[in-house]
């Protein structure tokens, strides 16, 4: 570094963000640090030439006369404006934005000095009150002539003097009014941020509420200009996307853009982007909508498309459009409806309806009943009964992956009787091993997968994550300006990175490296929205933020679901018997995409009746080895139902293997009802066997030893013993001093007995589960110290770290029910080796004794 040339330790000097540090390690940095030139350019270099003045006024101890004089030289921008925010500031009269010390840091003379070179500069300074060149600035510029907007850039040289301040806000407004008014910004050293680029076209294509009559050739005249005069400009896919879902109330606006893409004065065809928005709405409840359906047939036949998903959105309009062909039409009504059906067919040039369209608008999430859809299928297609009970097959078989489908499914399976199929369907195409899943090794595939069935759409997280990739913006056309002038700024002068300058640049390389500028995203938001969003949105972050479509102006209208939906894993509950295969599966899809609604429906409420273990869906092994291998944490609902007694499975073969047959349960429920009755005559009252357990084992013990497993022999009747010594004559005392021994020794074996329990069963599972996800851990962990030299710690999965501290719990209920069953002197197992990996464990160093001599 000492051996560096000056220039060299210049450019290093320029590059940092605060180059204290660097300029005290060295008297030769400290002496290249107190040149003029350096400092002066330092501002320069950061900042550009327009904001390099506001920064450099707020380091006082850095400026001097020599600093100005170069700043001034060497084309920093001074304005009218700034001196006179620069003065009130340091004279502590009201500024405008500034809350911070700024140019109040600057010592006298040197402060002198500015305004004495500054005033050269200009004729007169006006200092007064509401004298300053904001003042001058017409509040709405909508109303003001774009010649008084333009004697106050070209004769005062107006022009905001920080990329902070608020009246840069009004600059794109104007702009956007009247792109004549751009050559004299730029003279004034404006330059046009493209971030503000939708925004500026947004305001152009904004409908007056005041003018009424056709504003077509100015809107198209104010594009030209403003393209002719900065290239850069342009009109992105985002905000044509916005134009074309005001086809109907924006007339004027919609009728320029198609004029400007028959002109091909677009970066795009329109036609490709219209087809594009059109499909958003084929899983969106906004189709329900009258004017979004309005809209849609507009643009449709505006720009035919042969797109089939377009076609699909096309016949729900048509379907949706009379909110009474939803209903079963009484069979007077139902030719009528089948024509009124048909000829809007015919007018948007539909026709004719096949197989596949039926099946498409059957299957859509907002689509309930199908009455008129079949009638149609019969009358018009020729369709007979086996074609039609085919299509409900298919239509139900493809709805239980709807989530939102269940009344769908419903009526299907009430009318064509689709019970039996629609199991036998879900076993052969939804059964979930581990070899179904991704591969451990591909962690991001892991976090990603989905199963099919049992997803929670009403999951806020799922909605931003399907909304988001049709409506998110770019960073280049995501911020807004309108709305900073009312609100006031708390600039940090001691924060020398203003990183949204330079974000800029990096998206202008990046767009000159790649195959083209970034056209944007479709969205379904109006423009009214997207303006009143960008009035609306905080200031602060703005220019950083992206557009989230969940949190757009209409929220309701992106979801993917009805706002009456049934679900169809709550169906399915409702009809199947819970130790059966469907249940089976739909509790694993469940358990896998954390669908907690589904889970409190499938298992019990904590601690009310588990004897009644027909209405638990039961959980096995097999489920946490899903989630193992997927790496997620278990929901907690598991844990809270293994807590209360679960009956352990491994898998869903172990309880499906010995479901008895619908004809042979009654007669065995009759059998063993009759052994129940036998046993209780013929069983001494003595200790049962099955006392000691807790919670059932096995299906045959909870069936048959549902009382009795409650049954324990009472301590205190157990454990007396008598003190009164017997005398000879006293048998009666003798004979109960034996009963009482022979009470203590059964107790005494019955403490001895081990009965293992359903929760000490899923403990030890759990237990060599945990093992297992330790063992890939340390081995996970080798290979990393091993392929680099970095000690960066791997971190362990969600499923791990959960069954770490469940496992802690369970144990610890299983210590209290035995503590309860056998008494306090229960011994406690040691779990250590299992809880925790060594790399935690605390081990206590022994001290050795002090000896005193």
């Amino acid at each position: 570094m000492e051996r560096l040339c000056d220039d060299i330790i210049h450019l290093i000097i320029y590059e940092l963000n605060d180059p204290t540090a660097l300029i005290l390690t060295s008297k030769r940095f400290f002496r290249v640090s107190k040149d003029p030139y350096v400092r002066a350019h330092y501002f320069l270099h950061r900042y550009g030439h327009m904001d390099a003045m506001f920064w450099a006024l707020g380091r006082g101890r850095v400026l001097t006369d020599q600093v100005i004089d170069i700043l001034v030289s060497s084309g920093a921008y001074v304005s009218r404006y700034i001196i006179q925010v620069a003065i009130h500031h340091y004279f502590r009269s009201a500024s405008h934005f500034i809350k911070t010390p700024w140019v109040r840091s600057i010592p006298l003379p040197v402060f002198t000095h500015f305004m004495k070179v500054t005033s050269t500069l200009f004729d007169e300074i006006p200092l007064g009150k509401n004298e300053d060149d904001e003042s001058r600035l017409p509040q709405d510029l909508k109303t003001t002539g774009w010649m008084d907007v333009r004697e106050i850039l070209d004769k005062y040289k107006f022009i905001p003097f920080s990329m902070k301040d608020p009246l840069m806000a009004q600059l794109p407004i104007a702009l956007a009014i009247e792109p004549r008014l751009l050559p004299f910004a730029e003279a004034n050293g404006f330059r046009m941020d493209p971030k503000y680029r939708d925004f500026v076209f947004r305001k152009m294509f904004e409908k007056q509420a005041l003018n009424s009559g056709d504003r077509t050739d100015e809107i198209v005249r104010n594009v030209r200009e403003l393209k002719r005069l900065d290239p850069r400009m342009f009109l992105s896919r985002t905000v044509a996307a916005e134009i074309c879902m005001e086809a109907k109330s924006n007339e004027s606006a919609y009728r320029a853009l198609k004029s400007l893409d028959r002109s091909g004065e677009l970066l795009f065809k329109l036609g490709p982007v219209v087809a594009e928005l059109m499909k958003l709405f084929v899983k969106s409840r906004s189709i329900t909508s009258t004017y979004t359906i309005n809209v849609l047939r507009q643009l449709y036949t505006d720009f035919p498309s042969t797109d089939s998903v377009v076609r699909v959105v096309m016949l729900l309009t048509v379907y949706l459009s009379d909110g009474t062909w939803g209903h079963s039409p009484l069979p007077s009504a139902m030719p009528e409806a089948m024509a009124s059906f048909r000829g809007k067919l015919e007018a948007i040039g539909l026709l004719p309806v096949t197989k596949e369209d039926l099946l498409n608008i059957m299957i859509n999430p907002f689509v309930e009943k199908h009455a008129l859809l079949l009638e149609y299928a019969k009358e018009e297609m020729g369709m007979n009964t086996k074609d039609i009970k085919d299509l409900a097959t298919n239509v139900a078989i493809k709805c239980l992956e709807i989530a939102s489908k269940g009344k769908t499914l419903r009526k299907l399976a009430e009318c064509h009787s689709l019970h039996t199929i629609l199991a036998d369907a879900a076993v052969k195409r939804y059964s979930l091993s581990l070899d179904d899943l991704p591969p451990v090794e591909d962690e991001k595939a892991c976090a990603t997968y989905e199963a099919v069935l049992c997803r929670d759409y009403n999951n806020m997280k799922m909605i931003r994550a399907n909304s988001s990739g049709s409506s998110n913006q770019t960073p280049g056309a995501s911020t807004s300006p309108a709305g900073e002038s009312a609100e006031t700024h708390d600039v940090d002068m001691e924060s020398q990175e203003d990183t949204h300058e330079f974000v800029v640049e990096e998206l202008e390389e990046t767009s000159a490296m790649g195959d083209g500028p970034d056209l944007g995203v479709i969205g379904q938001d109006t423009l009214s929205a997207m303006i009143r969003q960008d009035e609306m949105a905080p200031t602060r972050s703005r220019r950083r933020s992206y557009y989230y479509s969940i949190y757009g102006a209409d929220v309701n209208g992106k979801l993917d679901f009805p706002a009456d939906s049934l679900a169809v894993g709550r169906w399915i509950k409702e009809q199947y018997d819970s130790r059966s295969p469907m249940m089976a599966i739909f509790m694993t899809h469940a358990v896998i995409n954390n669908n907690t609604t589904l889970l409190h429906l499938y298992l019990s409420p904590a601690g009310v009746g588990y004897a009644t273990t027909s209405t638990h869906v039961p959980i096995t092994l097999k489920h946490f080895k899903l989630l193992a291998h997927l790496g997620r944490a278990p929901n907690w609902c598991l844990y809270h139902e293994i807590e209360f007694g679960a009956e352990f499975f491994f898998s869903e073969e172990d309880y499906l293997s010995k479901q008895v047959p619908p004809t042979e349960s009654k007669r065995a429920h009759k059998s063993r009802g009759k052994s129940n009755d036998i046993k209780k005559e013929a069983s001494p009252p003595t200790l049962c066997r099955s006392a000691g357990q807790v919670g059932p084992s096995t299906p045959t013990q909870t069936s048959n030893s549902t009382r009795t497993s409650r049954r324990r022999p009472r301590r205190s009747a157990a454990a007396r013993v008598s003190y009164v010594v017997p005398d000879s004559d006293d048998e009666a005392i003798v004979d109960d001093d034996g009963e009482n021994a022979m009470m203590t020794l059964l107790s005494m074996q019955a403490k001895k007995r081990k009965v293992e329990s359903n929760l000490q069963r899923w403990i030890k599972h759990l237990s060599a589960l945990l093992v297992d996800e330790q063992r890939k851990y340390k081995e996970k962990r080798r290979r990393q110290d091993r392929s680099t030299d970095s000690k960066r710690r791997i971190m362990k999965t969600e499923f791990h770290k959960s069954l770490i501290i469940q496992l802690r719990t369970l144990r610890r209920v299983d210590l209290d029910k035995r503590k309860q069953l056998y008494g306090s002197d229960v011994a406690e197992e040691d779990y250590t080796d299992d809880d925790d990996d060594d790399e935690y464990q605390n081990v206590r160093v022994s001290k050795r004794r002090r000896i005193i001599a």
